[in-house]
């Protein structure tokens, strides 16, 4: 009953503070843009023409694709983790990401290397919605693949090489699409692979929010299963669970929310690897009721919080968003191999 009211008042905290940042990362940016207009454009009131186009148009959605980042990597990390039983799986280890990478230099590349292609079709029929599906279809490649090894392969660490051996190929493909593609083409994909929040826009956001939250709904539906996972496949089984389906699931959402979430603001690396780690100190359970609900927190207040940071406040530059993330990130990953024996009993 004590752990039960200190989740509660934890998840409490978390959405408190996940407004604050919210707050505060509207309002950063080289425009200076007061709490009291905030506050007036909250209650239907008339302000700056400017200023109004500025917070609809460019930090609003800034904000929500950290939101939705934050919140659908992380999910993302957890779901692998808890399915591999591997405290260092995440999208972007797994080679998740790279996949989702290939597909969106497919689209940005390949139309230039070979006229009149397959991408050019789609690109003309389904706008934005054709990035989307080129990435999901790379990362939902890579991680069929990762699942068919996992079953040879059942050394954690032994996985895990296999993840960047994946995400070695696929870089080797995309180099060779760089080569043979114009100048124009090679700057747009490589600015995409630094990572950005702030090229979504609204019309983009009403791709994004919509696959996002399937993803995550999907992932809240399985909280029952993920519990009976973490016993092992052959325990779960023996209470019912099908597992395969299970797994099945699993990469649906997180193909679903990787995919898109990569086609859109780049390949974020870190994020889906320590937002579990961190909620699991601060919540010291392994229960997935608990544990995704306070992943979608906290992995949308360190989105929030990395990309207040990249907005290097009181300056007119942005850093990439990867680079902020890999400050929060790399030192829980460290801090993972060298407590490994304790956090593999989370998942045991």
């Amino acid at each position: 009953m004590i752990n039960k009211h200190r989740h509660i008042i934890c998840i409490i905290a978390l959405f408190i503070a996940c407004l604050f940042f919210l707050i505060v990362d509207v309002l950063v940016g080289s425009v200076h843009i007061p709490l009291s207009t905030i506050k007036a454009v909250a209650l239907g009131q008339e302000v700056n023409t400017g200023i109004e186009y500025i917070l609809f148009n460019f930090r609003m959605p800034k904000a929500i694709t950290a939101i939705c980042c934050g919140a659908g990597l992380s999910v993302a990390g957890l779901l692998m983790q808890t399915m591999f039983r591997n405290p260092l799986a995440g999208p972007y280890v797994l080679g998740i990401s790279s996949g989702a990478s290939l597909g969106v230099a497919l689209f940005i590349l390949a139309a230039h290397v070979v006229s009149g292609s397959i991408v050019g079709i789609f690109s003309g029929m389904l706008g934005n919605w054709s990035l989307v599906i080129f990435a999901i279809a790379g990362s939902s490649l890579i991680m069929l693949l990762v699942i068919l090894l996992s079953y040879k392969v059942r050394d954690s660490v032994s996985l895990l090489i296999v993840g960047i051996m994946f995400g070695s190929i696929t870089g080797a493909v995309v180099n060779v699409l760089q080569y043979f593609s114009d100048p124009v083409s090679v700057q747009s994909f490589v600015i995409w692979t630094f990572g950005s929040l702030s090229g979504v826009t609204w019309d983009k956001l009403y791709i994004l929010v919509p696959l996002v939250s399937i993803g995550l709904l999907l992932a809240m539906y399985l909280l029952k299963p993920l519990n009976a996972l973490l016993l092992g496949e052959n325990q779960a089984r023996l209470i019912g669970i099908n597992v395969k389906r299970l797994r099945l699931l699993i990469i649906i959402s997180t193909c679903i929310m990787a995919g898109t979430l990569t086609a859109f603001t780049g390949p974020i690396a870190f994020i889906g690897i320590a937002v579990p780690h961190m909620v699991r100190s601060i919540f010291k359970t392994s229960d997935h009721k608990i544990l995704i609900p306070g992943v979608i927190l906290v992995g949308s207040i360190l989105m929030l919080i990395c990309d207040i940071i990249s907005q290097l406040p009181g300056m007119d530059s942005t850093l990439p968003i990867n680079s902020v993330t890999a400050i929060f990130g790399a030192p829980v990953v460290i801090w993972v191999i060298i407590k490994s024996r304790n956090v593999k009993a989370s998942f045991n």
